[in-house]
């Protein structure tokens, strides 16, 4: 058994469970349904395929950066009529990190991480609007069969921005939902077991999950120094980084004219 961990990090992720025509909401965590088929995408599987392999992965996912939850308004037109279609709310979450574990069999979880490294569609966070910020494959952990147990020994993968907010704990605590058995009475009930992503016939049942509390190591602890926040229980702010897409865009050479001039 091994286990494959990912960090979902992006401007904006959407991980409905319950979403339904023009109001599509978004849980606070990744959903399994949403994971799994980030994975079956990136290993090139139609939608209507056999499912059970991928359903059947142990899943576990921890809080590393809650994010902001945000509304946008959507509005189309028939292309054919012209005549205006409901208003739609769609939420989403802001600037919110992820780290997201599945367990399973050795040779399905190294295909599934040579995937991700290689996609055959590219990852979304949810919806195809919301695409991560980088890479999302952290690497897989061999012999190992928990993936909440390897959760709780991952780094925190928050942005440095938001790490720094915190320089003064030398700890954080974070927020891991884990699977538990159904009828767990410490657990809540999600409709996000994938069965079926048929676009005809879309199928998900119950699961159950129970959150629990992890104490991470804080990189970015500042012990004394001038950095140091001497007032118990005070936070300064760091601002987050200017969000400049283009920053990343890679500037083609100048093209010369076809006559040369």
């Amino acid at each position: 058994m091994s286990v494959l961990t990912l960090r979902l990090a992006g401007p904006l992720q959407a991980w409905g469970s319950s979403a339904r025509f023009a109001r599509r909401t978004t849980e606070t965590t990744p959903t399994k349904s949403g994971v799994i088929g980030l994975l079956a995408a990136a290993l090139g599987r139609p939608r209507d395929a056999d499912l059970s392999d991928l359903a059947a992965l142990s899943f576990a996912v921890r809080i590393d950066q809650a994010g902001t939850r945000v509304r946008d308004f959507q509005t189309a037109r028939h292309a054919d009529t012209g005549k205006a279609m409901p208003v739609s709310e769609r939420y989403y979450l802001a600037d919110a990190v992820f780290v997201a574990a599945v367990a399973g069999d050795d040779a399905l979880v190294q295909d599934l991480h040579a995937a991700v490294r290689n996609p055959v569609h590219l990852p979304y966070l949810g919806r195809r609007s919301c695409p991560p910020q980088g890479p999302v494959d952290l690497g897989i952990v061999r012999d190992a069969d928990d993936p909440a147990a390897v959760l709780r020994d991952e780094p925190w993968q928050a942005a440095a921005w938001h790490q720094e907010r915190h320089r003064s704990l030398p700890s954080v605590r974070l927020t891991l939902l884990a699977e538990a058995a159904p009828g767990d009475p410490r657990g809540t009930a999600l409709r996000d077991q994938p069965l079926s992503f048929a676009p005809s016939h879309r199928r998900y049942a119950l699961r159950t999950v129970v959150p629990t509390a992890v104490e991470v190591p804080n990189p970015r602890f500042q012990p004394g120094g001038r950095h140091h926040t001497p007032a118990a229980g005070r936070r300064v702010r760091v601002p987050p980084p200017r969000h400049t897409p283009e920053a990343h865009l890679t500037q083609l050479p100048l093209q010369l004219p076809l006559d040369g001039h």
